[in-house]
């Protein structure tokens, strides 16, 4: 059974900085493209970053490029998302996601497996 397990969030100031890690007990891990993905309450799950499965190829949101940075271990087949520069609007549950195949994609519904996801509250 294929479990993804976030960690690292927690209330920070704006300004401020923090360290997502998505662990993955997935046989394939190093195969696979991953993704970073938020939903804010009342609003709809969002494409935050993407990667590919040697890493080589990322994608961002326009409102994390420059902040965010998406990185990977397949060694300790684990998913990293490194924040800065943390804004109010980035306040949300982040959930690490895993495609079937390498390539990385910004559509949700292209991923197989989920995290339960962590909080990341930014204040003002």
């Amino acid at each position: 059974q294929v479990q993804l397990l976030e960690s690292g969030g927690g209330l920070v100031q704006a300004g401020g900085s923090l360290r997502l890690s998505c662990a993955a007990s997935l046989r394939f891990f190093s195969s696979v493209a991953m993704g970073w993905f938020r939903q804010a309450p009342g609003k709809e799950r969002e494409f935050v970053a993407t990667i590919s499965w040697s890493g080589d190829t990322t994608r961002y949101a326009d409102s994390v490029k420059g902040r965010f940075t998406i990185s990977r271990d397949n060694a300790k087949n684990t998913v990293y998302l490194q924040m800065n520069n943390l804004k109010p609007d980035d306040t949300a549950v982040y959930l690490c996601a895993a495609r079937g195949v390498s390539v990385p994609s910004r559509d949700s519904d292209e991923y197989t497996n989920w995290g339960q996801g962590t909080q990341v509250t930014v204040s003002s």
